[in-house]
């Protein structure tokens, strides 16, 4: 006799509140139907449902996902590196308080305290024909910001060697929660032959069909939840073995929306924009700001940051911010609007030589007019670069490109083999747009505090 098993998935919906009334409605049909039909079925979430970029996660701290959570009656979850590292220790300690679903994730643990009531590494569940499931969470492992809120990611596949030989003596079928990402998952599968299936996240990847990997099949359904995810697993019980897997995506772009979703979302947002508008400032005059010349108020935040970090030198990207200030009081929700990026200064330490590479390629058009996607940047190009405590003088090529020609830190000429600690935005230190910065072998992250921190206290001071 065969038993079909249905496992339901999203994965980094980064609070992309417009797609989750679909998601909410083809869960509860999805659902619905294999009730009457009396078929095991699950739903999870891979984690980064929660991006501080949302007013309604801003907030509410991500509560307001939790809740979302609930209402659409997710099964199991695990957390991505949005959850884990853009809320402070103690809002992430309790960000699941009320979960009506279990959290798991083996390698995150608490360093400061006891581990919070919800978080399980493992967990078996059990169909009503006797197939047993064993299910284990991991995340991806950031511990440079992780460590500076007193949390440690211990190395996933350490965990998995921990966890995976018990997890197997109790379970018929083994489901990986991964927010890893792509290359890690496909590691994964050709390491631990005990695993069955992986459902994926992290790296937005979308895998229409899912991936065989030896044993295992790999799945994941992109970013935003555009498409959801699922897996069926058919149980041979006379066999005692799993026969078949499959794995689909499907667009629900078009799906109808759930009503009672839409109506907590808008309940949701009316409340976040109360909490949200708490007065920072006012002004008499309107505030500019362009991505592609230095502003006096993107001045100013570089500036503030310098002197706040005690960096000696430091360089923000105008695209940072979004939009101007009008005239009158501007508000956190104002604030949160123009900098929405849940993103940390960082300081990184470079040599003269690397300092006057990164300088360079900042003046470059391919830099300043990047259409950047992620890295924690949710704006819409990288702009103009501006400076606090270095001073740059430029020349124009017959073509009228401009060039570097000269550069001093502190009014003094760069010293190639010298050291200085510059702090930039943590974007800075991923991916290849500035490899000097990304390849620094000495970088702290400067946590809990966002950019955006730094602009409302820049606006106090000097606007207020």
């Amino acid at each position: 006799m065969e038993e079909k098993i249905y496992l339901y998935y999203t994965n980094d919906l980064h609070s992309n509140f417009a797609q989750w009334p679909r998601v909410t409605e083809y869960i509860k049909q999805a659902r619905k139907k294999h009730q009457v039909a009396n078929e095991p079925n699950y739903v999870f979430d891979i984690g980064d449902h929660v991006d501080r970029m949302h007013p309604i996660t801003e907030a509410f701290r991500g509560k307001g996902n939790i809740s979302l959570l609930n209402d659409a009656g997710y099964d199991f979850v695990t957390l991505g590196n949005n959850e884990g590292i853009t809320l402070s220790h103690n809002e992430l300690f309790h960000l699941y308080d009320e979960a009506n679903f279990q959290v798991l994730c083996a390698n995150l643990h608490s360093t400061a305290e006891q581990s919070p009531s919800w978080l399980q590494p493992t967990v078996r569940i059990q169909t009503n024909q006797g197939v047993r499931i064993g299910i284990i969470g991991l995340t991806a492992p950031f511990n440079d910001y992780y460590h500076l809120l007193d949390w440690h990611i211990s190395d996933p596949f350490a965990s998995l060697e921990t966890y995976i030989a018990d997890l197997k003596q109790s379970s018929d079928i083994i489901v990986l929660l991964s927010h890893l990402g792509i290359s890690e998952d496909q590691e994964i599968a050709r390491r631990f032959k005990d695993v069955d299936v992986i459902l994926g996240g992290h790296t937005h990847h979308l895998l229409r069909t899912g991936e065989a990997v030896n044993q295992a099949i790999i799945t994941a359904a992109g970013k935003h939840c555009y498409y959801i995810g699922e897996v069926i697993l058919t149980w041979e019980h006379q066999e005692q073995k799993l026969v078949k897997k499959e794995a689909y995506t499907t667009d629900i772009s078009d799906y109808p929306m759930n009503t009672q979703t839409e109506e907590r979302l808008n309940e949701l947002q009316v409340e976040s924009n109360r909490i949200l508008a708490k007065p920072v400032v006012t002004i008499e005059e309107p505030i500019e700001v362009n991505w592609f010349k230095t502003t006096t108020i993107m001045q100013r935040l570089t500036e503030k940051v310098h002197q706040a970090t005690n960096a000696d030198c430091a360089m923000f990207n105008s695209g940072l911010l979004l939009d101007g200030f009008q005239a009158g009081t501007i508000t956190y929700g104002d604030v949160h609007s123009v900098c929405p990026h849940p993103i940390n200064p960082c300081m990184v330490e470079l040599s003269g030589a690397e300092l006057l590479e990164v300088i360079r390629a900042t003046y470059t058009a391919e830099f300043i007019d990047l259409e950047l996607k992620g890295f924690g940047f949710r704006g819409k190009v990288i702009g103009n670069m501006v400076f606090s405590g270095i001073q740059v003088e430029t020349g124009q090529h017959r073509q009228g490109h401009t060039y570097v020609e000269t550069v001093q830190v502190n009014g003094s000429p760069i010293i190639p083999t010298k050291l200085y600690n510059v702090v930039t935005a943590d974007t800075f230190t991923f991916g290849r747009m500035l490899p000097e910065i990304a390849k620094s072998e000495k970088k702290r992250y400067i946590l809990p505090a966002f950019i955006r921190d730094y602009l409302a206290e820049t606006l106090q001071e000097h606007y207020g």
